[in-house]
This record gives structure tokens, sequence and C-alpha cells, in this order.
């Protein structure tokens, strides 16, 4: 493989990107050389990373995987990709795979890094992965049980995943909230009840928090039970975010409980790292109706024009399938 390079995007400062060309290192006998067939963008960090709204103070702690430069910039961000092995040890040479790698045609990583897909899912939905793992984390963090009533605000693919996922728990009674028009469709397709913010029913044993907004959260709180779990799967990157804690929150006792993907939940981390979690959010893919998260497309050559677009977008967006090849 000498003198392979590869094309990568790069986000060049806050609201610029460009796709640049760069050498591959040398292939060592414990890697890969994957040859991508799709990446993702989810609209909600990446967005956020695009604006440069990382805060300083996590700069470290918000880094992925294959990461190059730093925030806010230039850097290569990314964490949804599949593509065909073409190099490497025989049990993955020529299998499809994911990996937590930027948007980039071609790269060496380590065999450790990549994840076989199942036979039975196909590759655009398999890009979803990381955010299936972010769901199944939340529910980890605070499980559904039989029988909850359970709200959740805001339906991205986030919120619309942990959804579905705490609705095929026997005996739930599930609403979605969000203001959004195509959020009602979207919730439908998922066999989900939709109801506006002054429809809920209320009194919930688990709201599910993943709006992004002030005004979600603000929401999530008023429909809490007493002494109910929020769960926040939101995150907001730089600036300050009002919470009214004034209100029901300590007369109803509530809980509010922030979950992050980068640990394994504590109620399973004795037995479980990453890999495994990885894993089962790929078999959990094997859903058609999954496909309802990726709502546009694209090449990658068109990513650096594309990308603004995602960014400001409000609402409609989901997840952005970046194609190669």
């Amino acid at each position: 493989m000498a003198d392979l390079r590869a094309r990568a995007f790069w986000i060049v400062a806050p609201g610029r990107s460009e796709i640049r060309e760069e050498p591959l290192a040398p292939q060592s006998a414990d890697e890969v050389l994957v040859r991508t067939v799709a990446s993702g963008v989810s609209r909600g960090t990446e967005s956020l990373i695009f604006a440069g709204r990382v805060p300083v103070s996590l700069h470290e702690t918000m880094r992925c995987p294959f990461q190059a430069g730093s925030f806010p910039g230039p850097v290569k961000y990314g964490y949804m990709s599949v593509g065909r092995v073409e190099a490497g040890p025989d049990a993955l040479l020529d299998r499809l795979v994911f990996c937590l790698h930027p948007h980039q045609d071609l790269y060496v990583v380590p065999a450790s890094a990549v994840t076989p897909l199942p036979p039975d899912l196909p590759p655009h939905r398999a890009l979803l992965a990381a955010n299936m793992e972010t769901a199944l984390n939340g529910l980890w963090d605070a499980p559904p049980l039989a029988g909850d009533r359970i709200a959740v605000v805001g339906c991205g693919v986030v919120g619309g995943l942990a959804a579905t996922l705490a609705s095929r728990i026997p005996g739930v009674e599930l609403e979605v909230i969000d203001p959004a028009p195509a959020r009602r469709d979207l919730a439908a397709r998922l066999g989900l009840r939709h109801v506006q913010a002054e429809e809920a029913t209320g009194d919930a044993d688990l709201v599910i928090h993943a709006s992004g907004t002030a005004e979600g959260l603000a929401t999530a709180l008023r429909l809490a039970g007493t002494e109910a779990t929020v769960l926040e799967l939101s995150w907001y990157g730089e600036g300050d975010v009002p919470v009214p804690l004034g209100e029901v929150f300590h007369p109803r006792r509530l809980r509010l409980l922030s979950s992050q993907v980068g640990m394994v939940a504590a109620a399973k981390r004795a037995r479980w790292d990453n890999r495994r979690r990885l894993e089962l959010a790929l078999r959990l893919l094997a859903d058609p109706l999954y496909d309802a998260f990726l709502t546009s497309e694209g090449s990658f050559d068109s990513l650096p024009e594309t990308m603004p677009r995602l960014a400001a977008s409000r609402g409609d967006a989901l997840c952005h399938l970046v194609r190669y090849g």
C-alpha cells in the first residue's frame, strides 16, 4: 500500500469546511485498510462542532476516535462510517464494518477498532449504530419498567430511537412530544403516539428529554410525576441553559439524570464494554423501521456545500447519508 492517499472532510474554521487530500500511514499487521461505502452526519453534535460551539473546557472530552486537529478548527471529526476491508487479517478481509471514524474515503485503523456488520444489516442503516448506542445507554441509565407511563420530549434521532426501544417494553404507555410538524409523520412511521405539549398526559414515571432546547427541558420537568426521573440525553454545547427548578422540581421530588455515551452505564459497566454494546446496537438496527431516520443524502464531494445547510436546518433534518464512490 505504498503511497496510498486519502481524501478527508475537514472543518477549517467555524462555519467553513473543505475536502483535503492526505497520505495514509503504512499499514501494520494488526491494522485494516478500509474503503468507505457511506458515512453519516448526525445533525445535533456535528452541527455544534461545525459552528465552533464546543466549550474550551470540553475540547479533550469531546474528541472522537481518530479525530485529527483540534476544536474549533482545523479539525477532522465524525463517528459514523461504514466501509469494506480491503487489506488486513483474513477474518475481516472483504467484510463490511462499522467504525467510529471521521468522513474520509480510505483509512487505516487497528483491526480492533472495526466491528463487522451482521449479515442482514444494510450499510446505510448501520450508520445509526452510534446513535443507537446513545439511546441504549440512556435506557440503561434510567431503565423504563413494564407498565410505565413515559414521555419523550424531542423526536430527533436519539430521542426517536430511545422512544422506539422503550415502546416495546410490555405495558408501557408512551407519548412523543415535539413541535416540528415533520415529527408527527416520523412518529407515525415508528408506530409511536405523537402529541403536542399541552395535550400530553403528564404524571409520567419517566421523561426522556432529547430536544436540545431549554423549552423542551422545561416541558420534560412539567410532565414528570411525583418522584419520577427526567433523563437528559441532549448536549447543548456552549452557553447557559435555564432550568426551571423553582416550579414543580422540589415539590415533586424529581430526579434529573444525565446520560452520556462515552462510558457504559453504571448498571452494566461490570459486565459490558463498549464493543459489546456496539454489537448489540448493530443487531437492534436489523429492523427496517429505522430507515425512517435517514432523511437526506448526498455525495462525499458535496459535503462542504451540504454541511452549512445541515447545521442551519431546524426541525426536519435527522441523519444525513454521505455516499462514496
